[in-house]
C-alpha cells in the first residue's frame, strides 16, 4: 500500500498511519526510526463486557513537520463513541473519525509540506470546526439513523488543539494529576453545571447516557475547541464514557502513576474497566511527546 492508499484508507478506524512525508527529499533519507519521531503514545479499543458490539472507533496518524529547529511532531488522535443501535453507531463512529481526520490531513498536513504553506494553511481553529462540520455532514447524509461523539486532537509540537462534541473527553495529566479538559454535552453534565445534581448523584443518574449535542444528530452542530499545552513528562488521555464512567479519576491517576509505558496504561484502564463491570465499549488514547 503507497503512502496516498494508506493516508485515505477507507478500513476500520482503529489503525495507526505513521508517515514520512513523501515529498521531502531530507525526509526521505532518515532512517525508519525517525518514522513518528516525538510521539510516545499507547492506544487500545475494546468490547466491554455487555455489549455484542463495539461501536467506538480509535484513529491516529503520527508524523512529523519540518521547523527552523528541526522535526516537530505532527499527530491526530481520534476516539468517537457510535449510537444508534446495531451496526449503526459503529458505522457513524468510523464515518465520522475518518472524515474529520481526513480534512486536517489535507488542509494542515498536507499544505505544510509545501515551501509555500503558510498562503495554503487556515487557522487550525477554523479547520477543526470544519472537520467536525463536514463528519456530522457525512454521518446526516450516509447515517441518518446513527450519531456519534468526536473528540479529537491535532498535536503540532507540545500544543494540543481540540474539537470536542458529545461526552467522550480529553484530559491531562502531568505530575501525578489528572485534570478534564473537555465539557461533557450531556443532560446529566448539564445537571451539574446549573447545580441541580452532584456529581456523586450524576454517576447514577438514570439519564446520565443522554447527550443534547452529538455528530448525526442535526445538521446544525456547535463544536467546542480547545487549547492545551502538552508538557513534557505530560500526557493527553482521550477516551470514550466507558472508561471514565467504569473508572473513578483516582482510579485513573493511580494506574497512570504506576504504569510502566503509555501502551501498558492504556491496557490497565481497559482492564480495570471491565473488571468493574464493563458495561460499554471502551476506548483510550494516550500521547505524550518524548
Amino acid at each position: 500500500m503507497n503512502f496516498w492508499q494508506k493516508l485515505f484508507s477507507t478500513g476500520k478506524a482503529q489503525t495507526t498511519d505513521t508517515l514520512v512525508p513523501p515529498n521531502r527529499a531530507a525526509a526521505a533519507q532518515q532512517p525508519a526510526v525517525w518514522q513518528g519521531i516525538g510521539f510516545i503514545t499507547g492506544k487500545k479499543t475494546d468490547i466491554g463486557r455487555q455489549r455484542e458490539q463495539n461501536q467506538d472507533s480509535i484513529y491516529t496518524f503520527e508524523s512529523f513537520l519540518e521547523s527552523s529547529v528541526g522535526q516537530d511532531p505532527f499527530g491526530i488522535f481520534v476516539v468517537a463513541d457510535g449510537m444508534g443501535g446495531y451496526q449503526k453507531g459503529d458505522i457513524a463512529s468510523n464515518l465520522a473519525a475518518r472524515t474529520a481526520a481526513e480534512y486536517v490531513i489535507r488542509h494542515i498536513y498536507l499544505p505544510y509540506l509545501s515551501e509555500e504553506h503558510s498562503a495554503a494553511q487556515i487557522p487550525l481553529t477554523e479547520a477543526l470546526q470544519n472537520a467536525v462540520h463536514l463528519a456530522n455532514d457525512a454521518v446526516v447524509q450516509q447515517t441518518p439513523e446513527g450519531g456519534t461523539t468526536l473528540t479529537m486532537a491535532v498535536v503540532m509540537g507540545r500544543q494540543a488543539y481540540l474539537a470536542h462534541v458529545g461526552d467522550s473527553r480529553a484530559y491531562l495529566y502531568h505530575q501525578g494529576k489528572l485534570q478534564q479538559i473537555t465539557q461533557d454535552h450531556s443532560l446529566v453534565a448539564r445537571l451539574v453545571e446549573l447545580g441541580q445534581a452532584t456529581a456523586k448523584e450524576a454517576q447514577s443518574h438514570p439519564q446520565r447516557n443522554v447527550l443534547y449535542r452529538a455528530v448525526g444528530q442535526t445538521e446544525s452542530l456547535e463544536v467546542e475547541t480547545y487549547l492545551q499545552p502538552i508538557p513534557a513528562n505530560g500526557y493527553l488521555l482521550l477516551c470514550s464514557d466507558g472508561l471514565w464512567g467504569m473508572i473513578t479519576d483516582d482510579e485513573m491517576t493511580s494506574i497512570l502513576n504506576e504504569a510502566v509505558s503509555p501502551q501498558q496504561a492504556a491496557e490497565s484502564l481497559i482492564d480495570t474497566a471491565n473488571a468493574n463491570g464493563g458495561d460499554d465499549n471502551i476506548s483510550v488514547i494516550l500521547v505524550g511527546i518524548g
